[in-house]
């Protein structure tokens, strides 16, 4: 068998395969010691933490929607009492590089169920990370000959949770990656309030169509970092969402291609934003997801995509 070779130099190139998360088996609802990300400790405190049945009904919709634009899904072996929705941060593919990195100890068993496609991945186009560099799938966004990449330092990695890729990654990435330019970029850091904190990049930015970008700037430590994101986009093509919206999730949306977004449907004011600036919205409900810390990118892990700029 020849293998995949991973294809991915953007967020919206026309979407071939995909690795969707599952929902079969995430088990019971965890303790407030068991969360790991601010927006599932949250749910638990509050007693609204997602139904496995619920998960998984809107995840079918999700690949429905998927396979109904012709990509071709795959979907994690299913693994007892394990959460696996939100397949996008165990591994990513990286131009045509697949990364096996470092991640969190609480998630480190999700990348058993994802052997199967792993072994169908060119053994030549496979990297794994050193030991000590950590880095996870939403805070690292290929687009145009960028890579870009949310990171914690060293400080911030030790001291909160929901950091999740540190400076030694950003580092090993500009060495893996000497073509693309890479850019790191700090966020809002909180275990406990999803309002005061980012969990990774995709939860605050995002690049959608051929120039465009939802945006929710409160999430960035730096101004020169909104300064930079200004430049390369233009000010005019960056759609801002609030706090509020931010919290319910707004950026991580996901592209099957520059013309089609999957969208969750109670994103009404966004949902029209997008169709108004030409977009084709699907929208699904996945408002249920939402509560354990991710939406709609971080359920996907794409291998190929097509007309893409490098």
């Amino acid at each position: 068998m020849e293998g995949i070779i991973p294809h991915i130099y953007s967020e919206t190139g026309r979407l071939k395969k995909v690795v969707l998360g599952s929902a079969a088996l995430m088990g019971s609802t965890p303790t407030l010691e068991e969360c790991y990300d601010a927006k599932s400790y949250e749910s638990v405190q509050l007693g609204i933490y997602p139904q496995q049945s619920d998960v998984r009904e809107e995840m079918t919709q999700f690949r429905d929607v998927l396979e109904s634009h012709g990509v071709e899904v795959f979907r994690p072996t299913e693994l007892d009492e394990l959460n696996q929705v939100f397949a996008r941060d165990i591994c990513m593919a990286i131009g045509d590089r697949f990364i096996i990195p470092n991640i969190i100890e609480d998630r480190a068993e999700e990348v058993n169920g994802i052997q199967h496609v792993i072994s169908q991945i060119h053994e030549d186009h496979i990297i794994e990370l050193e030991e000590g560099v950590y880095v996870e799938g939403g805070d690292v966004m290929p687009w145009k000959g960028y890579l870009f990449v949310g990171y914690s330092p060293e400080d911030e990695f030790n001291k909160y949770k929901t950091a999740r890729t540190n400076e030694k990654a950003l580092n090993r990435l500009r060495s893996l990656f000497p073509s693309m330019k890479v850019r790191g970029f700090q966020l809002h850091k909180h275990d406990t309030d999803p309002r005061e904190g980012v969990l990774h990049l995709d939860c605050c930015f995002q690049p959608i169509g051929t120039d465009q970008a939802i945006i929710y700037r409160g999430g960035f430590k730096h101004e020169a970092d909104l300064d930079f994101l200004e430049h390369v986009f233009g000010n005019e093509n960056l759609i801002d969402v609030d706090r509020e919206e931010f919290y319910y999730m707004f950026p991580n949306v996901f592209s099957i291609s520059t013309e089609v977004i999957v969208s969750n449907s109670s994103f009404t004011r966004l949902n029209s934003e997008l169709r108004e600036r030409g977009f084709m919205v699907e929208e699904i409900k996945y408002d249920e997801v939402s509560k354990m810390g991710g939406l709609l990118r971080c359920s996907t892990m794409p291998l190929i995509r097509l007309d893409q700029d490098k």
